[in-house]
């Protein structure tokens, strides 16, 4: 009887631990936009992990690619309304609650990735950061190289002017029409997830992504002309719902923070090298790939775009320009 007894208080006993490990373990949610094959996604899946095991088992991270839980508006919603607890996306979507980081976009303000990834350390980017941050209780943990922006189209662009009259799939963001309407594009806002059928069936003439994008959303099967403009420097920012940075303890905001950076680093790594190598990946492809003249095309910005037109203070954009 007492054997009995002991090991159905022993069985017991494990029940109820199990139950309140079960219990003490909370879910997130993580989404973002990317394909599964985008070191955003690999990346993600890595610290999500890291996150797990550096806590203990506490948080268990579920990532949601490509779309799963809505578009880029979608998901930077979802962090206001407490439907996802973490996503990856850009400054461009930050700067609808605080329009100041937003000139983060405006086109030729970072030289190369190093340049931008100077730009996270400094003292402007900290300012920036809170300004969103204030405004939403959303908090940037982490900011990654998202690829130089280029240019692919049907026919040859060689110069600025060569857009006027183009129609050219442009993401609905402020920054991001500055090239494309200063040399006369006519820019059409169309969903990511949309944007390869549209280039299939004539809908847009042109379009605009990083390289490691064109190939990862096979924008050259549509496409033969890849044109070297690197108007934006571009980057991603991971960030975390105000209701879940807030339920963190300092402890865990550390570990958070941390595995985030260093997810974010070996990101920006990855994509570094993979544009490098798509330049003459595409060449040997059969799509012509054409280096222009940025200063053209960043003169024609320079003289037609207004800072002011975009809520932007010029002197963020001096500022970011004159960082070493």
């Amino acid at each position: 009887m007492t054997f009995r007894l002991r090991s159905l208080l022993g069985a017991t006993a494990i029940i109820m631990a199990s139950a309140l490990s079960a219990q003490a373990q909370t879910v997130l949610k993580w989404a973002h936009v990317y394909e599964t094959t985008e070191p955003f996604h690999t990346e993600s899946i890595w610290a999500a992990k890291e996150i797990e095991k550096r806590t203990e088992g506490r948080y268990k991270i579920d990532v949601f690619p490509a779309s799963q839980l809505g578009k880029e508006a979608d998901i930077n919603q979802g962090l206001k309304l407490g439907t996802v607890d973490i996503i990856i996306s850009g400054s461009s979507f930050a700067a609808r609650d605080s329009k100041p980081i937003g000139v983060t976009y405006f086109p030729y303000i970072f030289r190369n990735p190093e340049h931008l990834i100077a730009y996270t350390k400094s003292d402007v980017f900290k300012r920036l950061a809170k300004g969103y941050e204030d405004k939403t209780g959303n908090v940037i943990t982490a900011v990654s190289y998202y690829g130089t922006r280029h240019t692919t189209s049907n026919k040859p662009i060689e110069k600025c002017s060569d857009l006027n009259g183009v129609k050219m799939r442009v993401p609905d963001v402020p920054a991001y029409l500055a090239m494309p309407r200063a040399c006369g594009a006519n820019t059409t806002p169309i969903a990511f997830a949309e944007v390869y059928l549209a280039l299939q069936n004539g809908t847009v003439d042109a379009q605009e992504n990083p390289l490691t994008t064109i190939e990862a959303k096979k924008f050259f099967e549509v496409q033969k002309n890849i044109v070297l403009t690197g108007h934006i420097v571009d980057h991603l920012n991971t960030v975390i719902s105000k209701s879940r940075w807030a339920s963190l303890s300092d402890e865990d905001k550390k570990i958070f923070v941390d595995v985030m950076q260093e997810a974010a680093t070996k990101t920006t790594k990855i994509i570094e090298e993979r544009e490098v190598a798509l330049v003459d990946d595409f060449k040997k492809r059969g799509l012509t790939v054409t280096e222009v003249d940025k200063a053209d095309f960043e003169k024609n910005v320079l003289d037609k775009v207004k800072f002011e037109d975009f809520g932007y203070n010029k002197a963020d954009w001096e500022a970011i320009r004159a960082i070493q």
